[in-house]
């Protein structure tokens, strides 16, 4: 019999459960019912245990959270109160879409952080097997779909994360009984090698970049000035001259440039993550794309423009308050004469003066919050001088 132990349960004791050389459970003394498995392997679910000795899988975790598999927990025991077992497990005949609209879609928005931002990719990318029964989904239609989104242009890294969220979306419909198995369960991602797209300013197109940042502020102060002059004449309040930044646009580009953070890391930026005095800041595990927490130090320039910025703000909230800078990007891409250059290769700038100004590859890596070293090692050939070095080292 699995070993049992029943405590209110905390995140630090779901996190240091370790495996043993048994499957063992920690029941949750707050959710009566809730019960954490963990397995020999390491792996550890969520699963709701009722009636004599029946007990169906919610998650896992830590993709499924504490507080998400208590909420979980409890809307099942409410349906096994009323119903004596939980509804999925009566309706298993229903399709794709039911499943995600009635069951995965709502389960998804309460226990994940961007839980509808993945419904809302599932829709847009999965909506061709709405009407297709749930059980009758085969690899062969993922096959088609990947095929498909490849030729029409789709980077590999955007339909890698399109079968992470379909995986986990059928895994789920596993976990809870209403498919027998999951067909998509051994799919591999599309693998990047190291000599995928690196794409970083050279010196002459950073001035460039800075030049238009700096013509773009100084239009958009003239033209508040400008504004200020006709409010005044006709009797209306003054918005007041700018402080710090005119918009986001400008601190957001010096920041990636100087920290290698993601668009989406730094629009998540809130002031509470931004440490002045001890000069870094630190992305949270809950918005960094490895799911980690990781801290940057802020040089010069990255510490002048976040005082900057801190002028316009009272020091709650987030920094930037916007999802995207697609448009004014666009325009400032044209204005610095910048071709095949976006937001993220900003990162690939800062990792690349790293490594040309001879950073290690560690050092790097835990910069970007890489997970291992083989994405940073996309960066190895800009500093030839080090792998020369290395080996006149050796002596006959």
């Amino acid at each position: 019999m699995p070993k049992l132990s029943r405590e209110t349960l905390t995140k630090a004791a779901v996190e240091s459960a370790k495996p043993q050389a048994r499957v063992y459970s920690l029941r949750d003394a707050k959710v009566v019912g809730l019960v954490l498995r963990v397995q020999p392997t390491g792996r550890k679910a969520w699963a709701v245990a009722y009636g004599r000795g029946q007990a169906t899988t919610i998650g896992d975790f830590p993709v499924m959270t504490l507080e998400g598999a208590r909420i979980t927990a409890q809307r099942l025991l409410a349906e096994i109160a009323e119903h004596g077992a939980p509804l999925r497990a009566q309706r298993k005949a229903e399709t794709f879409g039911e499943f995600i609209r009635d069951q995965y879609g709502p389960h998804v928005e309460a226990t994940a952080k961007q839980g509808k931002a993945t419904v809302a990719a599932i829709k847009s990318v999965f909506g061709g097997w709405y009407d297709k029964p749930l059980t009758a989904i085969t690899l062969a239609d993922w096959d088609a779909l990947k095929a498909e989104r490849l030729r029409s242009g789709t980077q590999p890294a955007t339909v890698n994360r399109d079968l992470d969220r379909i995986k986990a979306a059928l895994q789920q419909a596993l976990n809870w009984s209403l498919m027998d198995a999951n067909p998509l369960a051994k799919v591999k991602r599309i693998k990047r090698g190291i000599e995928a797209r690196v794409r970083y300013l050279s010196k002459p197109e950073e001035k460039r970049l800075r030049t238009a940042l700096e013509a773009r502020e100084k239009r958009r102060r003239k033209s508040r000035e400008s504004g200020e002059a006709w409010r005044a004449a006709r009797g209306k309040d003054s918005l007041g001259a700018f402080q710090g930044y005119t918009d986001h646009l400008m601190p957001m580009t010096l920041l990636a440039i100087n920290t290698g953070l993601r668009r989406g890391e730094l629009t998540q930026l809130r002031w509470a993550d931004i440490d002045l005095k001890g000069k870094r800041l630190t992305v949270r595990a809950g918005y960094a794309k490895s799911g980690k927490a990781r801290h940057i130090p802020l040089n010069t320039e990255a510490l002048a423009t976040l005082k900057a910025c801190r002028k316009q703000h009272n020091g709650d909230g987030p920094l930037f308050g916007v999802a995207a800078v697609t448009k004014s990007w666009r325009n400032l891409m044209t204005a610095a004469k910048l071709d095949d250059f976006r937001f993220h290769d900003l990162r690939h700038t800062f990792a690349s003066k790293l490594v040309m100004a001879g950073v290690d590859l560690n050092t790097v890596r835990e910069l970007l919050g890489h997970g291992d070293i083989t994405m940073t090692l996309r960066y190895a050939h800009l500093a030839p001088e080090h792998k020369a070095a290395a080996v006149e080292l050796l002596v006959l």
